[in-house]
């Protein structure tokens, strides 16, 4: 019994290291603070270890701790206290204009435009187009219906066009890391 605790402890750690910082990332895009983010990161990761005796299948493990991740951020902005609290995010210090100067401009103006939008919209859209998942697949990590996904999806790239204007075509190449 205390290999099998050892070897699960080992997967669960090497799991760990490969996806912390694609699962703070994301966090990230949906709460629009790196210590909020740290936190629901945190709170998936704690789900998942908690669970990680009863995972059969390898495949279905990034699915279940995005599941995890989606439901710590909407129950957190369910709280009446998160709601009244208005975090400020000072926009990073740039050593200078270079190249990358225009592309770091855009993600900004992306990030802070994404804060705007409804949380589930926002989760939707981050499920979408920065995790590439398909409809069914968002569907399934939102527990609601595929045309819950659709019209959320739909509403909230309205509501990104009606925030940044005619730079949305844009929407998955900065969300992706290309812009």
């Amino acid at each position: 019994m205390r290999r099998d605790e050892d070897e699960e402890r080992r997967q669960f750690s090497e799991y760990f290291a490969a996806r912390r910082e694609l699962v703070r990332r994301t966090a990230y895009l949906m709460c629009g603070d790196w210590h909020w983010a740290d936190d629901l990161a945190q709170a998936a990761f704690i789900r998942l270890a908690a669970n990680w005796h009863r995972i059969r299948d390898p495949q279905a493990v990034d699915a279940f701790l995005r599941t995890c991740l989606v439901r710590a951020y909407l129950s957190e902005t369910r709280r009446v206290w998160r709601r009244r609290e208005r975090p400020v995010a000072e926009p990073p210090d740039l050593a200078g204009l270079d190249d990358d100067a225009e592309t770091m401009a855009r993600r900004l103006a992306f990030t802070q435009a994404l804060r705007q939008v409804p949380p589930r919209q926002r989760v939707t859209l981050i499920c979408r187009f920065y995790q590439g998942l398909d409809v069914a697949e968002t569907a399934a990590a939102l527990k609601c219906s595929e045309g819950t996904v659709k019209s959320q999806t739909a509403r909230g790239l309205a509501a990104l066009r009606k925030i940044l204007g005619d730079t949305v075509p844009s929407l998955v190449n900065v969300a992706e890391g290309r812009a």
